[in-house]
């Protein structure tokens, strides 16, 4: 179980003003400002039974990132909530994960400074140093971390190494990735020297509207 915290003799978090459980484990940063507009997305998942609610919050001088994941993987069904706490340049600062199926619990945290990702018992991920991002196997929405960042003019592109976090393990590995602006709101994604490309739709806050065709946003 690399990179991953077991909890399955702890008692559940409850949900507080709305936000979900991994929220609550970010502390007081991670409280939604109701003094700016939040975004709030429904995701569905196109190849699989999926689907996702998603928060972007202003909060403090950042952002949080926050969902919560229904995914059927691996021939069984999870329940996963999340929150990623990041800075004005939305370079991620801490990121809660907790993970349910039926057959495991596990809890993640880590806290980043200065390019150093500590689990929260403070030992470092040596592999990830100098990560900028993390980045969720299970969810769209931390491509918003870098397309936000960036801000690259049409035609540009730029590279950089995620801490990538996977399901169901939690194991947390070092994602090559790069990043094209190919229109007004559409990017191209490549990972791992180009092993795995993908064309995603954003909307004017860089969030996905569809990743191709394996998610989707829903819309009125």
């Amino acid at each position: 179980m690399t990179g991953a915290h077991t909890a399955g003799g702890d008692e559940p978090r409850p949900y507080i003003q709305g936000r979900s459980r991994a929220a609550v484990g970010l502390g007081e940063n991670a409280a939604v400002s109701h003094e700016r507009a939040s975004k709030v997305v429904f995701w569905s998942r196109v190849d699989r039974p999926g689907s996702e609610i998603f928060t972007l919050a202003p909060d403090g001088d950042g952002w949080t990132l926050s969902g919560t994941v229904l995914l059927w993987h691996l021939g069984r069904g999870f329940h996963i909530d999340y929150a990623i706490e990041c800075g004005p340049d939305w370079r991620t600062r801490a990121v809660a994960v907790d993970l349910e199926s039926e057959e495991e619990t596990r809890r993640l945290r880590l806290e980043v400074s200065g390019g150093i990702w500590r689990r929260d018992g403070g030992g470092e991920i040596e592999a990830v140093r100098g990560a900028l991002d993390a980045d969720l196997s299970f969810s769209p929405s931390t491509n918003t971390l870098p397309i936000r960042r960036f801000d690259l003019p049409v035609g540009a592109s730029a590279d950089v190494v995620a801490a990538w976090i996977k399901v169901p393990d939690l194991a947390v590995e070092p994602l090559p990735q790069k990043y094209t602006r190919l229109g007004e709101r559409r990017y191209r994604y490549e990972s791992r020297g180009g092993s795995f490309v993908a064309e995603l739709d954003v909307d004017e806050a860089g969030v996905v509207e569809d990743y191709a065709g394996i998610w989707r946003r829903e819309k009125a």
